[in-house]
């Protein structure tokens, strides 16, 4: 089963608030977004946001160019559901990050919390950089949070790449500069263990 076949049928099969990833608000994301205070013009991207309530935050916080990517539809039909009315202000794209084509130095903000880790293959990690370096404009923010290497191979069936603060930054490369970082334990639904690192960075080239 491919990674799109996969994640179609998660977001079929099982209720977004049992998912191992689902959290009701994501906090530590919105936070550090506040924290920038980004132009609410400026174009935010939410890569995996799937099913996610940033979109929901982010929207009653004024955010006016909200979009939210993810392999799955049937991930971001339970989002539009649930926005309603408010789902014609986001522009929703289908596909894989490391493959799909985004426009060229346009979004001031990258967001990512559990998609980047499941890319275990080098070739699939460097297609998500070009697409991160091609798209998030000069001086734009990254905010990303991965499995730390205290969490689990394996989430929802997959196995995943852990990171360390250093690790990731590495991973990324040198055309970003680190901000600030932080290690937060999220319990799954089912009483699961896994530690996140999350890191905010600058693309400064």
């Amino acid at each position: 089963m491919n990674q799109k076949d996969h994640w179609q049928q998660v977001y079929s099969t099982r209720q977004t608030e049992s998912l191992g990833w689902y959290k009701p608000h994501l906090a530590t994301s919105m936070s550090w977004i506040k924290a920038l205070n980004l132009d609410l013009e400026d174009p935010v991207i939410d890569i995996g946001g799937g099913a996610s309530t940033l979109v929901d935050d982010l929207l009653e916080l004024g955010h006016r160019s909200i979009t939210v990517l993810d392999i799955s539809d049937n991930a971001t039909s339970t989002a539009r559901r649930r926005l309603a009315n408010k789902a014609e202000l986001v522009t929703w794209i289908e596909g894989d990050i490391t493959s799909i084509d985004l426009p060229t130095s346009y979004y001031a903000l990258w967001h990512d919390r559990a998609v980047f880790h499941f890319l275990t293959e080098q070739e699939q990690q460097q297609k998500y950089r070009h697409n991160l370096l091609k798209s998030l404009k000069p001086g734009g923010y990254l905010v990303i949070g991965t499995f730390a290497p205290e969490a689990p191979a394996i989430c929802s069936g997959l196995p995943v790449q852990r990171y360390s603060q250093e690790q990731l930054v590495k991973a990324l490369g040198e055309e970003f500069e680190l901000m600030r970082h932080q290690k937060e334990l999220h319990i799954t639904p089912g009483g699961v263990e896994q530690m996140y690192i999350y890191c905010q960075f600058r693309k400064i080239a």
